[in-house]
């Protein structure tokens, strides 16, 4: 989990400030460091974490920042498809054992293979995605300023932290040093209670119509929602319009993290730093926030502050699996940076094209997505459609 200096920083200056709530209690940012700087892992490699709780899930996630390793969060019915995938260093299915002395504190790079999260499998098996610290924690203060986000926020994040989405929602919370409330699961029968603290909510669009209500019928504090996937439903924006509530929407995918964001509901514009171009007839996305690429075996030789061949060796990132050699030639011959977008979309949407078998160029359909100027005010506006429900 890439943000285990700015958890030590909060449990120092803000040590009594609520770090995270979950099913099984809440922790101050003293108590989560002092969880997470006495949890150990004796091993660097590729860290698969498939705990209940996610509160521990976190707190094993920050455990294997402090120790130099790449954590995998996945679902316990997932762990045999992802060894079978993905060969791991280390598989974390209970809470670790204190230890009798704290760890040092975090040295960390921008390039450290920080943090790792699975595809969908819409393609036959899933895949662990790689990021670089960087890759999420420079994307932080952009969407803090977009939505509102700081240390006084109470946020929700209503769903599984294996989903890149809500993982990205909590580790985001963290670095911010807001309070996350982090149920592990969308739960109507909590949602009540859930809502009268948090100022805040993360979601996917199918999910908003339900906060909504709830917030119609008991209001309480909150006043953003920030919604990943294409397509939110122009009623969707009404509603929470009518509740008081400011929807941020955004683009993106497990492979891409962000692409575009509408703040405003004037339509998807470019994230910040993400440059988007037409090619013939097909929307193309350059970013630092794409992620590094595929895990290609995990074991004892991967190590995530390494430099990474272009071989696919084992615990290396390595290009998508359509023959290693033939995706860095394309990858040289591209060499400008522009990815074309084959992954599964935030909110459950699916890319249409044979791009989807080649997720380390990242394109967006034409049939799914189209660029052009905005209300004639010389920006650029991303506009994205969806069929059957999906981004």
């Amino acid at each position: 989990m890439p943000v285990a200096a700015q958890v030590l920083r909060h449990a120092t200056e803000r040590p009594h400030q609520l770090a995270l709530c979950g099913p099984g209690g809440s922790l101050t940012y003293a108590q989560l460091w002092e969880r997470v700087s006495t949890r150990r892992l004796g091993d660097k490699g590729l860290v698969a974490i498939s705990l209940a709780d996610p509160v521990e899930q976190l707190v094993t996630a920050l455990a294997a920042d402090l120790a130099g390793a790449t954590p995998l969060l996945c679902e316990a019915d997932q762990f045999a498809r992802v060894t079978a995938a993905v060969p791991v260093s280390m598989h974390v299915e209970s809470a670790l054992p204190e230890a009798p002395d704290p760890a040092p504190s975090p040295s960390e790079g921008p390039d450290d293979l920080a943090w790792a999260c699975l595809t969908s499998g819409s393609t036959g098996r899933p895949r662990a995605v790689v990021r670089t610290r960087h890759s999420w924690t420079g994307s932080f203060p952009y969407l803090s300023e977009l939505a509102g986000i700081g240390p006084d926020d109470v946020v929700l994040v209503p769903g599984p932290l294996v989903s890149s989405l809500y993982g990205f929602a909590a580790v985001h919370a963290l670095a911010a040093g807001a309070t996350a409330i982090v149920p592990g699961r969308w739960s109507p029968g909590t949602l009540t209670v859930q809502l009268r603290r948090a100022s805040v909510v993360h979601l996917v669009p199918h999910r908003l119509p339900g906060v909504l209500a709830v917030v119609e019928e008991v209001g309480g504090p909150l006043r953003t929602a920030v919604v990943g996937g294409a397509a939110l439903p122009e009623r969707s924006r009404a509603m929470a319009a009518k509740a008081g509530v400011r929807v941020v929407s955004y683009y993106g995918a497990t492979e891409m993290s962000f692409v575009a964001v509408d703040a405003d509901g004037s339509g998807l514009r470019p994230f910040p730093q993400v440059e988007i171009e037409v090619r013939r007839g097909e929307v193309w996305a350059r970013s630092p926030w794409m992620a590094k690429g595929y895990l290609a075996g995990g074991g004892p030789a991967h190590d995530r502050r390494r430099g990474l061949d272009e071989r696919g060796r084992p615990g290396r990132a390595v290009p998508p699996r359509r023959g290693a050699q033939a995706a860095w030639q394309r990858r040289r011959r591209d060499s400008d940076g522009w990815r074309d977008r084959g992954a599964r979309g935030r909110g459950g949407g699916a890319a249409r094209r044979a791009g989807r078998d080649r997720p380390g160029r990242h394109r967006l359909a034409a049939s799914a997505a189209r660029l052009g100027r905005h209300g004639g005010r010389g920006g650029l506006a991303l506009a994205v459609g969806a069929r059957d429900g999906r981004a």
